[in-house]
């Protein structure tokens, strides 16, 4: 078999498959089930493009670290055949262990687990079934591999990963403010002392990927109508999994029914098999299917929030840096509770609050290093002259409140 493919991409043209592992990874069905999977969640809903997947990201950031290996061996440094290839797998399989709507649903499918965990989870499988082909790409991803600068390719402030989901969700979201130079950070690439550090001369395109990154947040992945969108979303599969709990007998695919028919913990997930292998066949396909079908359920609570996703009636969101006024709040849960005629927990389905964080930049977590003329490294705060850079690692805590738009 033939197993040279080429893929076209939106984003960067034609994309090749460098070795046959690579192509059998991808055709594994735990890869292609990440075709059903939208990379950004419930953000279709603000931005109709935003229905690309998280298999178009994956190829997406193979890619780009095929472009950056590519760069540093033509800086001198010496990266083995067998070292690209790793570095390559573990970048296409960062986000295999990713759940229907990606975030949008993590930890609330199975709590206290992240999808990073389910990644590494289904590499171990996947390195079992390929008889170890996959050990050097697994110690990378886990950072236990001796040369780290690898696993900054992978995973850091400055990585592929980060690189091509800028620029892609830019491209299906329309919006240009996330653009950014990912070709010329790339060149601008190099190593000093087993880390990644951009050359000074690239100093003003990773200014520009923090600013983007930020503008990102705040306009895309936090936009209010995308958390309102979200937020009904966990509010559904919370009501669902309450019904199933007091012994109601729900329609859902089995994948779907196994996660909520009962509680089921990071240990016991990560200690049972049959979990694993459920949660590698759940995709978004599942729930949408189960809430079409649930808004026409006889409990008013579930039928009513699974109304409001299908036919895009999303819930008010007030954004602001301080906590929501209390008596404000209160006053909407009792008219809730009068308008829908249920209880104080009832009505929280209705009414509730949480909060976000954001920030940018995280200085001294995996910094990005900036190699100065004289071969000292310093971090991107301090080597650049724009200010508002250290404004982009404070963290922002801004508080939410949701409320059904039939209470304004």
């Amino acid at each position: 078999m033939n197993k040279k493919k080429i893929i076209n991409d939106p984003v960067y043209g034609f994309i090749s498959i460098p070795t046959e592992l690579i192509f059998d990874l991808i055709e594994h069905p735990y890869f292609q089930r990440l075709r059903y999977i939208k990379q950004l969640g419930m953000t279709h809903l603000v931005y109709p493009g935003a229905l690309h997947t998280r298999f178009h990201h994956a190829l997406g950031a193979m890619y780009l670290m095929d472009m950056a290996i590519e760069t540093l061996r033509n800086k001198g440094h010496n990266i083995s055949d067998e070292e690209e290839e790793a570095v390559t797998i573990a970048i296409l399989l960062h986000d295999i262990g990713h759940g229907p709507f990606s975030h949008a649903l993590e930890r609330t499918i199975i709590e206290g687990i992240d999808h990073e965990d389910i990644s590494s989870m289904l590499m171990n499988k996947l390195n079992e079934q390929f008889d170890g082909k996959l050990t050097m790409a697994i110690s990378i991803f886990n950072d236990t591999f001796p040369r780290r600068f690898l696993h900054q390719l992978v995973s850091s402030q400055l990585d592929m990963d980060r690189l091509d989901y800028l620029n892609r969700d830019s491209f299906f979201t329309g919006v240009s403010e996330g653009v950014i130079s990912s070709d010329r950070i790339i060149k601008m690439l190099n190593i000093k002392d087993d880390h990644i550090v951009v050359e000074a001369k690239g100093i003003y395109s990773i200014e520009k990927f923090l600013i983007a990154r930020r503008l990102m947040y705040w306009q895309v992945y936090l936009h209010k109508t995308v958390i309102a969108g979200e937020e009904l979303l966990v509010k559904i599969f919370k009501r669902c999994r309450e019904l199933t709990l007091k012994g109601e007998d729900l329609i859902a695919t089995p994948a779907l029914k196994h996660f909520i028919k009962g509680h089921i913990s990071r240990d016991t997930f990560m200690n049972e098999d049959h979990h694993l292998e459920t949660f590698a066949s759940l995709d978004d396909t599942d729930i949408m299917a189960a809430v079409k079908v649930w808004a026409g359920h006889n409990d008013f609570i579930l039928s009513t929030l699974s109304k409001n996703l299908v036919q895009r009636n999303l819930y008010h969101v007030d954004i602001s840096n301080k906590r929501p006024d209390k008596a404000f709040v209160d006053t909407l849960i009792k008219k809730a509770m009068t308008k829908y005629n249920v209880s104080e927990h009832d009505a929280s389905y209705f009414v509730f609050t949480t909060s976000i964080r954001n920030n940018a930049y995280t200085a001294g977590d995996g910094n990005i290093g900036i190699l100065m003329k004289d071969g000292h490294v310093n971090d991107i705060t301090t080597a650049s002259d724009n200010s508002n850079l250290e404004a982009l690692a404070k963290t922002v805590k801004k508080y939410i409140l949701c409320y059904s738009k039939e209470l304004l």
